[in-house]
């Protein structure tokens, strides 16, 4: 009885390691996202390189977390709930590592841009307010997954919609933009690619707050509508 209680501590410990590993990894691939569009909106090269040249740590982080889960899942042999655990740690790590990779491309965009002549046509207020709305659904996501909280899932989800008519908006702005002046049609698109990579980063923490319903509620809420996912919450 004693080695089984044992045995249990030692098992919980594990798991926890694990959160707060997740945890971690999120805070360094928000940190990288901060950087990445402060370093557009300011040129500076340096922060540009900082993010780009951060991308392993976030790489490797995934794959030490991804091991660890590994070795949980032989040893332990997790059930029902721990299983759950375990499984939202693994999809959630690679969302975070995409997200990572997002946060390099804007990083690797800037680059390019802050090179050439700088035309009236960036639309970097609105790439910047895009970048805080899926910043803070990463945050929410983050502390979803720590908290267990539902209600902070489902606004990430809902935020979702939000950030994609942000891209629509942008897009729109950049098409209108190239038809009447070809010569800034190269910079329109690098720029379209930074907002496509924002877009995606709201995807990404959408997908790790889809995660946690599953974690707390057993049902997997993907490919629902975000009314169905906010009732579920609420039961």
């Amino acid at each position: 009885m004693v080695g089984t209680e044992h045995t249990s501590k030692q098992f919980d410990a594990e798991l926890e390691a694990v959160r707060a590993r997740v945890l971690q990894m999120g805070g360094l691939v928000e940190n990288q996202i901060k950087l990445a569009i402060e370093s557009l909106v300011t040129g500076d090269v340096a922060l540009m390189t900082q993010v780009i040249e951060d991308d392993h740590r976030v790489n490797a982080m995934e794959v030490e977390i991804d091991e660890s889960c590994n070795h949980i899942l032989v040893r332990r042999q997790p059930a029902a709930g721990d299983l759950r655990m375990v499984m939202t740690v693994i999809k959630t790590i690679t969302d975070l590592e995409r997200i990572g990779d997002e946060a390099e491309k804007i990083a690797r965009m800037a680059k390019l841009l802050s090179q050439k002549e700088r035309l009236h046509l960036p639309r970097y207020n609105e790439i910047k307010h895009a970048g805080e709305i899926a910043l803070d659904m990463l945050r929410k996501s983050l502390d979803a997954f720590a908290r267990l909280n539902l209600t902070a899932a489902a606004e990430v989800v809902r935020q979702d919609e939000q950030v994609d008519e942000e891209f629509r908006a942008i897009m729109r702005y950049l098409i209108t933009f190239m038809m009447e002046d070809p010569r800034t049609i190269s910079t329109s698109l690098e720029i379209l690619f930074v907002a496509k990579a924002i877009e995606r980063i709201g995807d990404h923490a959408k997908n790790m707050s889809e995660y946690v319903v599953y974690m707390v509620k057993g049902r997997d809420v993907r490919h629902v509508t975000v009314e169905e996912i906010e009732r579920e919450v609420q039961l």
